[in-house]
């Protein structure tokens, strides 16, 4: 379909609660789906919310679980309540984030390590998951687009928050 520009930290509409998806099997979200896919590929990302390409709906793809999409309730495992999503890469063996709509930086963000999403997906079949390690970061760092967080919010110690090129000097890092 298409690649789309990526919003950036400072875009308002990146700070916005999405609207949730209240019709699934249309040619138009099918055709939001194939350009976030396109637009994912293109950036070497792992996973992207809709808002990120300036689409105010509650849509998540990622390398994981593809074409996941709105009305998802996470909770079970530690009490989180959200609507759901999935995304985001993380350094092996830690816990740092980066994001495409925050590029070329890197972050310690503290997240749950197991959590139970449901929702549906984009023909409108129910989905509930227990996820746990990376697949539950991926969860939370997209549920928080959809909700306009950025993973530099939920940063607790600004001292583990900064450039790639600082933070891992001589190592080719990718934005989420």
């Amino acid at each position: 379909m298409a690649v789309r520009s990526v919003l950036k930290m400072g875009d308002p509409l990146l700070l916005q609660q999405a609207k949730p998806v209240e019709q699934f099997d249309t040619p138009e979200l099918h055709a939001l789906i194939a350009d976030m896919q396109d637009t994912m590929t293109s950036l070497n990302g792992a996973g992207l919310a809709a808002p990120q390409i300036g689409v105010s709906l509650q849509v998540v793809i990622s390398e994981s679980a593809r074409f996941s999409v709105s009305r998802r309730r996470i909770g079970a495992a530690h009490g989180l309540d959200q609507s759901a999503a999935v995304g985001a890469r993380r350094r092996d063996g830690g816990r740092l984030e980066g994001c495409l709509s925050v590029p070329g930086m890197r972050g310690l963000v503290p997240r749950y390590k197991s959590l139970r999403y449901q929702g549906r997906d984009q023909y409108g079949k129910e989905i509930d998951r227990t996820v746990a390690d990376f697949h539950a970061r991926v969860v939370q760092h997209e549920v928080d687009h959809l909700f306009g967080i950025l993973y530099p919010m939920r940063i607790r110690d600004m001292r583990f928050f900064g450039f790639n090129e600082t933070l891992f000097p001589g190592e080719d890092l990718k934005d989420d």
